[in-house]
């Protein structure tokens, strides 16, 4: 287990920002796949959006492509969800993953959830948007 810790979420209304958080051991800001999961009730879970800490490329779900936003800083350790122009259809408990290392792959690959071991999660954090 990698003891991913997420942060950050709430409620807003639609149109709002929130900002998530994963605090997350050294290591894994070199050469991981790390990203954002979601799963609504009743849905399954699915990439938001992933970043190879390698080389900090990126990659986003065409849902939330142009509103959110990935990034790490090596510095502090974590891993952030920037949150914008928020929907109903975003309401979900959020997850923070990791999985590696991998010398090299295409970021695309890290954002389907099967590409995570179960013991590469983090315990979640809930964003609930109103319309």
């Amino acid at each position: 287990a990698h003891n991913l810790v997420e942060s950050g979420g709430g409620s807003v209304q639609a149109g709002g920002s929130l900002r998530l958080s994963c605090k997350a051991p050294g290591y894994v800001f070199s050469k991981f796949c790390m990203g954002w999961f979601r799963q609504a009730p009743g849905k399954e879970r699915e990439g938001v959006a992933v970043i190879y800490t390698g080389d900090s490329s990126t990659y986003y779900s065409d849902s939330v492509k142009g509103r959110f936003t990935i990034s790490q800083d090596n510095a502090k350790n974590t891993l952030y969800l920037q949150m914008n122009s928020l929907k109903p259809e975003d309401t979900a408990m959020y997850y923070c993953a990791a999985d590696g290392p991998r010398p090299f792959l295409e970021t695309s690959e890290c954002l389907t959830p099967n590409a995570y071991d179960d013991n590469d999660w983090g315990q979640g954090t809930q964003v609930t948007v109103s319309s």
